[in-house]
């Protein structure tokens, strides 16, 4: 996979406002999604599995019974954020919705 051009500071900052769950903590792209049960975080799961393999760009994540945790960060782009993390955080906010 070639190099991948990580966003500015100010370009994350502008991005993340216009996200619905999605914060910067550790120098990744972070959210905390809660479900009814473990069904339903595990349906989420695997729509955001199958729009993370699409795209090629899979998430650092994990499931405790109804919560979902997801961090996104492109190791291509030297463990910073870029647009590919901002694309997948909006897609996988509309499986949130």
């Amino acid at each position: 996979m070639s190099k991948v051009a990580p966003l500015t500071q100010q370009e994350v900052t502008s991005a993340v406002s216009s996200l619905h769950n999605w914060s910067v903590k550790n120098g990744k792209l972070h959210a905390e999604f809660r479900f009814k049960d473990f069904a339903e975080a595990f349906a989420f799961m695997t729509k955001v599995a199958s729009a993370a393999e699409v795209a090629q760009h899979h998430p650092e994540w994990s499931n405790v019974y109804n919560r979902v945790t997801i961090d996104l960060v492109t190791h291509d782009a030297g463990d910073a954020i870029s647009q590919r993390d901002i694309d997948l955080a909006r897609k996988i906010d509309t499986f949130a919705s």
